[in-house]
């Protein structure tokens, strides 16, 4: 199998744009007004993203085997080109610390109101481990809190030392958007109380979603293993155990609501009581987790300035390489979530631009293109380069996000969330004028001036639902000081779905936005000063 996808690699890395005008002897382009725009093409884009979006790569996921083959994919790219590797110990990677968990199966155990449950069977578990020994039970409703909301299931029960059983769902008229603040302010997760309270543990009803999904989770815990960084790892140090519907309906037996109520109760969206269960009913659970030190790896390389003074800053332009990786047990016959959007598209838009400025004139200041690991599982390799840079973080003038680039609005497509996409000519900016009012300008009088794209700020409205500031790599740069700029498609129906896949892509549209992202990178990399911060962020956002 490895010399298959050593094999696999060989042949695109050949196959490549790179290496055919290499063996063909082509000279670099001469420098347009914004470098060599040209040097990127829709074919371009697209013979990279056959290899980064195709099933051999299976999903790339933080850490997996078809991630490590794209970042030797990128890697040999770099190589080609001739950029300097800006790794660890003279290479293009960058080593992230990771901690894999995985259930221990044979010393997990669960028994309720005197009878025992096999793990897998009749319940799963987060990957905490824990010892419960006959501790009491109440029964919390929905479970959260909410202050704004009114929403307290807790009044009047004391939690301490008892394990709290909730049904696995938001209450009636609360969403996610109500959810606002960190936790612990104004909204409390039924795991977060709990802990915070003193509770030993949390029993979860399992939903239908659940149930339906219930072998792959079982999967990603005791096979695959769950996957943590630095301090990202969970704060909830109780287990949360979710139960079967056999396994909760012996807890309430005999209780003046079964089991089966409850859950109706909460599906119908009725009022639910909270009470706890009859004395005699106990609960013991043994949690054992196996862990072990692993790594992925961030893909780092510099094309150097030709100032002897200004190649010394950098213009840092990134996305993220990784996606959600594939689950055997996953329902329907495509097991494998490509990620061609997401975020395949930005992915190959850096390789585009750091093999199209590789072959023409050479910028004043020096390129850092890098490829994060781990963004989809909460921003790990950007928060690791930013705290670890293998250049000065200071020396990064500005550092421009590719998120999703590649879809559009399309004729004919009746899709209500497709309707959220931006249209033809059209791409979204986050935080382009957030922090550095010239950075913001130079932006827009780049596009005006090149290719004249309609830009879309409406995420930059700090009230809008889907916070996109935060939830993408330019988060931690920004947080560091650095100002951004993040180039995005928005939400669509195949965002996190099997069928993001290549064939959706719009490559002559990808290709304009790459070019413009080429020419505002060139600019910033070429004029007399770096961009000034006058609007830094606030202690509030960095601390979010």
């Amino acid at each position: 199998m490895k010399q298959f996808f050593s094999l696999l690699l060989i042949v695109f890395v050949l196959s490549s744009p790179l290496a055919a005008q290499k063996r063909n002897g082509s000279a670099a382009a001469a420098a347009p007004k914004y470098g060599n725009t040209d040097g990127v093409t829709a074919a371009q884009l697209k013979d990279h993203l056959t290899f980064i979006a195709s099933d051999e790569l299976e999903g790339r996921d933080t850490p997996s085997r078809g991630l490590d083959i794209a970042a030797m994919y990128i890697a040999q790219h770099l190589k080609g080109l001739g950029l300097t590797p800006a790794g660890d110990e003279g290479t293009y990677f960058q080593k992230v610390p990771l901690r894999r968990a995985k259930v221990d199966i044979e010393n997990t155990r669960l028994n309720l109101n005197g009878q025992t449950f096999a793990y897998g069977q009749d319940f799963l578990t987060s990957l905490v481990n824990a010892n419960v020994s006959g501790a009491a039970v109440v029964f919390a409703g929905n479970g959260w809190v909410i202050k704004s909301k009114n929403v307290n299931p807790y009044q009047g029960i004391d939690v301490k030392d008892k394990v709290v059983v909730v049904v696995n769902n938001l209450p009636k008229g609360v969403t996610g958007a109500d959810l606002k603040g960190p936790i612990g302010g104004d909204w409390m997760s039924p795991a977060y109380y709990a802990q915070t309270n003193g509770a030993k543990a949390v029993i979860n009803f399992a939903t239908f979603s659940t149930l339906v999904n219930w072998e792959g989770t079982r999967w990603n815990q005791s096979d695959k293993g769950g996957v943590e960084f630095g301090e990202n790892a969970s704060t909830i140090k109780i287990p949360v155990i979710t139960v079967s519907p056999r396994a909760i309906a012996s807890l309430f037996q005999g209780e003046k609501f079964s089991a089966a109520n409850l859950f109706n109760k909460s599906m119908a969206g009725d009022p639910i009581e909270s009470f706890d269960l009859k004395p005699t009913k106990r609960v013991n659970a043994t949690v054992a987790v196996k862990t072990e030190n692993i790594h992925t790896q961030n893909v780092v390389g510099i094309l150097e300035g030709s100032d002897p003074v200004l190649k010394n800053e950098y213009v840092a332009v990134g996305a993220h390489y990784d996606h959600v990786g594939m689950n055997p047990f996953a329902a329907g016959e495509d097991k494998i979530w490509n990620g061609a959007d997401d975020d395949g598209s930005g992915t190959v838009a850096v390789l585009s631009i750091a093999e199209a400025m590789a072959k023409g004139a050479r910028p004043k200041r020096s390129m850092l293109f890098i490829w994060h690991a781990g963004e989809e599982k909460g921003l790990w390799g950007s928060e690791y380069f930013a705290d670890h840079p293998t250049v000065p973080i200071t020396s990064i003038i500005t550092e421009l996000n590719i998120d999703m680039i590649g879809r559009y609005q399309n004729p004919g497509d009746e899709n209500v969330q497709n309707k959220q996409l931006p249209k033809q000519g059209e791409i979204f900016l986050i935080g382009s004028r957030m922090m550095s009012t010239e950075l913001g300008e130079l932006s827009d009088g780049v596009n005006k001036n090149f290719l004249n794209l309609s830009f879309n700020f409406k995420y930059d409205d700090p009230n809008d639902p889907e916070q996109f500031f935060y939830r993408s790599d330019h988060f931690n740069y920004a947080k560091k000081g650095v100002p951004i700029i993040f180039y995005m498609d928005g939400s669509h129906a195949d965002y996190h779905q099997v069928t993001d896949s290549i064939e959706k892509i719009n490559f002559e549209s990808m290709e304009k936005v790459t070019r413009t992202i080429l020419a505002t990178g060139w600019e910033l990399a070429n004029r007399p000063t770096r961009p000034k911060v006058d609007k830094p962020l606030p202690a509030s956002v960095i601390s979010n």
